[in-house]
């Protein structure tokens, strides 16, 4: 069941810079109080309706949303999901939309993308959906496990991505969904693709916010960059089509960043290839990893205010503490140097649907990828893709540069292609 929510939410802690306040977050971790980082979050939107204060028809607007876990075929296993649906829906409205967040991550990085979406869904009276991937955010952490042998690479690619695309194509199911345009970043944009390729007449179209796995190697993709790249989420700009002379300038900042990689960096890179979980090497440090997130925290976020970035960190500890479940699957998906085992450009060809490559002038994500990916769609027959950069923005292109992400989002979701 749902764990319930007090009406009036206590404030976030404070971002811990000592070794006792450490402490104390780390005893408050739990799945309520998981419950509760995510619920402050959703509650800064005004059409949003908490469990304690159902909606009416009197007092909502064109839009309102409501969280919930939609239990999946296995009594066990089921998905936290946040719906923003339209109180006047209508039969001709464009399919719902759903976000789907990276690696690691969950529905509540996307709370300032929300409002675009929603006041969208509204003029279009349709819907959209933000999920937690199995084994990941709010969603049931239940055992992630692969039977295929070592060497046995494309069947330990098989399984670990039906583990997260089949879960998806069961909640389609559970919601009653047709068809679906999907919004997935990172890892999340990676299983998109894989679900439309496995399910190609359940997706309307793609949108791939800085996709994962999608060149081959070599390439000059540095996950170790997550936990290192500072953000300015107070970014501004446009987002542009991508040419050859912009995908070369990002791929020559990510060239130079990996001549100097610091030792600290390489030491992460090395725990990445050696398949270790970035999470399961926060929480064996216990009382230290909420410290640890903080440093994370106050940097990724260092553009948001500071009742947000307060947030957007007890929400982040309280996920990655969590059990360890779908984030193992990192080793089976990615290679050492963190490209795909099955690239995305080598498969990729086979839709025939719209699909738009997003990333960001400072991705860490190479582009050369989305750009051979549009191409070879382009040989296919498909002249539905395309590529756009997003200036002053990293990996998370929806977080440095709000505006610009929202504006492209709403543009591609009304894009008529014929």
């Amino acid at each position: 069941m749902d764990t319930p929510i007090v009406d009036t939410l206590p404030p976030a802690r404070e971002i811990p810079a000592a070794f006792a306040a450490s402490v104390r977050s780390w005893w408050s971790v739990g799945e309520k109080q998981g419950a509760i980082s995510e619920e402050r979050l959703l509650r800064r939107l005004p059409f949003y309706r908490p469990q304690s204060q159902p909606s009416t028809p009197n007092n909502d607007g064109p839009i309102v949303a409501h969280s919930s876990r939609v239990t999946l075929d296995n009594a066990k296993r089921y998905l936290n999901t946040f719906s923003m649906t339209s109180t006047s829906p209508s039969p001709n409205a464009p399919p719902p939309t759903v976000v789907l967040h990276g690696y690691g991550a969950g529905l509540g990085f996307f709370y300032q993308n929300f409002p675009a979406l929603a006041q969208w869904a509204g003029h279009r009276r349709s819907s959209v959906y933000a999920l937690d991937w199995l084994g990941m955010g709010r969603s049931a952490r239940v055992p992630f496990t692969i039977k295929a042998k070592r060497d046995d690479v494309a069947g330990r690619v098989a399984e670990a991505e039906s583990f997260f695309v089949d879960s998806l194509e069961e909640w389609r199911q559970k919601m009653g969904l047709d068809k679906m345009t999907l919004v997935g970043h990172s890892l999340g944009a990676y299983f998109s693709t894989v679900y439309a390729l496995k399910y190609p007449t359940r997706v309307n179209k793609l949108i791939l916010l800085s996709p994962a796995g999608v060149p081959r190697d070599p390439n000059y993709t540095m996950p170790s960059r997550e936990v290192t790249d500072a953000g300015d989420t107070t970014s501004t700009g446009s987002a542009e089509p991508a040419t050859k002379a912009k995908v070369d300038e990002i791929r020559a900042e990510q060239k130079a960043e990996k001549r100097q990689e610091s030792r600290g960096r390489k030491i992460l890179t090395y725990l990445w290839e050696e398949g270790w979980s970035p999470f399961q090497v926060v929480r064996s440090t216990f009382v230290w990893g909420p410290m640890l997130i903080g440093k994370y925290s106050s940097r990724r976020f260092m553009g948001l205010t500071e009742e947000d970035t307060r947030d957007m960190h007890d929400y982040i500890m309280n996920i990655t503490l969590a059990k360890g479940s779908g984030e193992y699957c990192i080793s089976h998906i990615l290679a050492p140097g963190a490209h795909a085992r099955l690239p995305l450009v080598d498969r990729i060809s086979e839709l025939k649907i719209p699909i738009t490559f997003v990333y960001g002038d400072h991705d860490w994500m190479d582009p050369e990828g989305g750009k051979q990916s549009v191409e070879n769609l382009r040989q296919a027959g498909n002249g539905k893709g395309r590529m756009y950069i997003i200036s002053n923005a990293g990996h998370h292109v929806y977080l440095d540069n709000v505006k610009a992400v929202n504006d492209l989002l709403v543009k591609e979701l009304d894009r008529q292609d014929s």
